[in-house]
């Protein structure tokens, strides 16, 4: 049954008994035959018109459960831009209200599903390109030694060595990919949450950089504070935001150019003072448009990313999630020198407790 025909039922039903009560009363009253006659007609009257009113005002009610009822129907259909009308009584504005905001809620679940898996099947094809590559690469070598084609030893020694290149490469890219994995399900177990020295980080990672850069006859330059900055970041995980973040500088420098990372503190905020890291080069830089997708798996800018200068795209990717497990932020801007400033921020560890974690770590 229809929720008018209800109401209006309910109404009739409501004036046949006040009727009937009337007539009855005006039975045992002391009236004549006319009298009795007019007010049982009188009484007829009025419950038709109270009738007629309830009718004309339940239509207003029942226009505005229609209303919501086919905006649920549009949205089940697929149609997720369906929102009602806000009229009608202040109930149905609300309802109305909160009819709209789960259209709202439901519409951005759907664009971040539906951007989830565009993600992922472009991540399946960039996984597939990316191991495809050198594959294929060292089975052409294989055949080629398999055939006897090489008989020079020094171009069999070549190929052995691109061999090499390519399964490290492999070995890189798949452990990339476990670790950017882990990363995005994991939380920082007790032991990542031990403190430390920036100093001691640079000391043991720039050595790591000597060759490549001799090899583009590049300078590296460190610019730090006079005291220690002592960080609320596990050192492996900030070894490992800094060499990506110099690997990329590396990769993507001019020959002869120079690099540099420096550190400062800048204003804190609730949870403390933090640390600003910033590595700079002089290469090609981040067009403007680029620099909020560059930090996304396997994206690469024709400029600063491209599969010829090396990398699959995920050191960047990597780097973001680890500073973000620890609260941090991690952008680029354009370098005065012209290049890149990619930076990152750390909260700095206080006195106390911090301080005797850090000896700890």
């Amino acid at each position: 049954m229809k929720l008018r025909s209800y109401l209006l039922l309910a109404n009739l039903v409501s004036i046949a008994m006040i009727i009937l009560l009337l007539v009855a009363f005006y039975r045992y009253m002391l009236l004549n035959r006319d009298q009795f006659v007019w007010l049982t007609i009188a009484s007829i009257g009025a419950g038709l018109i109270s009738a007629l009113l309830h009718f004309v005002l339940v239509r207003p009610l029942e226009a505005s459960v229609k209303r919501i009822g086919e905006g649920a129907r549009r949205i089940a259909e697929g149609d997720l831009k369906a929102r009602v009308e806000y009229t009608g009584l202040k109930e149905f504005r609300q309802l109305a209200d909160q009819f709209n905001h789960m259209g709202d809620s439901l519409e951005a679940s759907f664009k971040q599903v539906s951007a989830a898996e565009a993600a992922q099947r472009e991540l399946v094809a960039n996984m597939a390109h990316d191991l495809r590559t050198p594959l294929a690469s060292v089975q052409s070598y294989v055949e080629a030694l398999e055939d006897d084609v090489i008989q020079d030893e020094a171009a069999f020694r070549r190929y052995l060595t691109t061999i090499r290149t390519e399964t490290v490469r492999l070995g890189e890219l798949i452990q990339d990919l476990l670790e950017l994995s882990t990363l995005e399900s994991a939380r920082l177990e007790a032991e990542e949450l031990q403190l430390s020295i920036a100093e001691d980080v640079l000391v043991e990672l720039l050595p790591r950089f000597a060759k490549p850069s001799e090899a583009k006859s590049l300078q590296l330059a460190v610019q730090l504070p006079d005291q220690p900055l002592k960080l609320r970041m596990a050192p492996r995980h900030l070894e490992r935001v800094l060499q990506n973040l110099l690997e990329n500088a590396v990769r993507h420098s001019p020959q002869g150019g120079t690099i540099t990372c420096s550190a400062m503190e800048i204003s804190g905020s609730e949870e403390g003072k933090r640390v600003r890291f910033i590595i700079t080069d002089q290469g090609a830089g981040v067009p403007p448009e680029e620099r909020d997708r560059i930090f996304e798996r396997f994206y690469r800018s024709d400029r600063s990313r491209s599969r010829d200068s090396g990398g699959a795209g995920l050191g960047l990717s990597i780097a973001k999630r680890l500073v973000e497990q620890y609260g941090g932020e991690i952008g680029v801007d354009e370098a005065e020198s012209g290049g890149s400033a990619f930076w990152f921020t750390v909260l700095e560890a206080g006195d106390g407790r911090h301080a005797e974690a850090c000896s700890t770590s």
